[in-house]
């Protein structure tokens, strides 16, 4: 008798503490806010914050068309919460509490644009946006992915700066595209698995800064047979 009921309290300690784990409460929530997710880089960085389980709550802005991206990407079936939020109104909203904001706002560069075009639309975008999050969400890691990125982060920087709450430690240009890239051609020419390469690049993401530094190349193809 004193054993079954050991046995049951034994079980039944387990299913606690396995219902602790796997609750809700056992992992951190996370608040992540996307401006610009109506547009090509906002919804599918949209879909991979929502497909993200670090994620529990996704806060999508633009100026247009949010609600129908909200709806698609809200029918994922993971934990995160999502609410889209249009207009310059809501912007408050969509900021308050983040702890991520991920900026690809801002317009696309086209035929016969140069950067410096670029710049004059979207650092007033940029602008008006940083000086938001330094009000509403002072914490937050910020994510630049609006070109010209070598311009908007020193545009971010600054306007955090004079709000008094610049940490360099939590302002980042995001080159993603450019390692990409270089690991992709790299591999193609060395004729190694793309997934084992890993290509070093600096200069940020203008055209006469960037620069892949294929002398530094590591890969674990090449460690191995080399």
């Amino acid at each position: 008798m004193f054993r079954c009921m050991l046995v049951r309290s034994s079980s039944s300690a387990k299913q606690s503490l396995m219902r602790r784990n796997l609750s809700s409460g056992s992992v951190p929530e996370r608040k992540v806010a996307i401006l610009g997710a109506a547009g090509g880089i906002g919804q599918p960085l949209a879909l991979l914050m929502k497909l993200n389980p670090l994620v529990s709550s996704l806060s999508l802005y633009d100026i247009a068309n949010t609600p129908g991206v909200a709806a698609d990407v809200g029918h994922i079936n993971t934990r995160s919460e999502v609410v889209g939020y249009m207009g310059d109104d809501n912007l408050v909203k969509a900021l308050e509490g983040a702890d991520l904001v991920i900026i690809p706002a801002g317009v696309p560069r086209k035929p016969g644009m140069t950067r410096d075009d670029l710049f004059n639309i979207n650092a007033g975008i940029v602008k008006n946006l940083c000086s938001a999050i330094a009000k509403y969400c002072p914490h937050a890691l910020v994510n630049m992915i609006s070109n010209p990125v070598n311009s908007t982060v020193p545009i971010a920087a600054e306007i955090f700066k004079k709000a008094g709450m610049y940490d360099e430690k939590k302002l980042f240009g995001v080159t993603t595209l450019d390692v990409v890239r270089a690991k992709t051609f790299y591999a193609g020419k060395a004729n190694v698995p793309v997934a084992e390469v890993n290509v070093p690049v600096i200069g940020g993401h203008a055209g006469v800064t960037i620069l892949p530094l294929f002398s530094q190349v590591t890969s674990q193809f090449l460690s191995m047979f080399g």
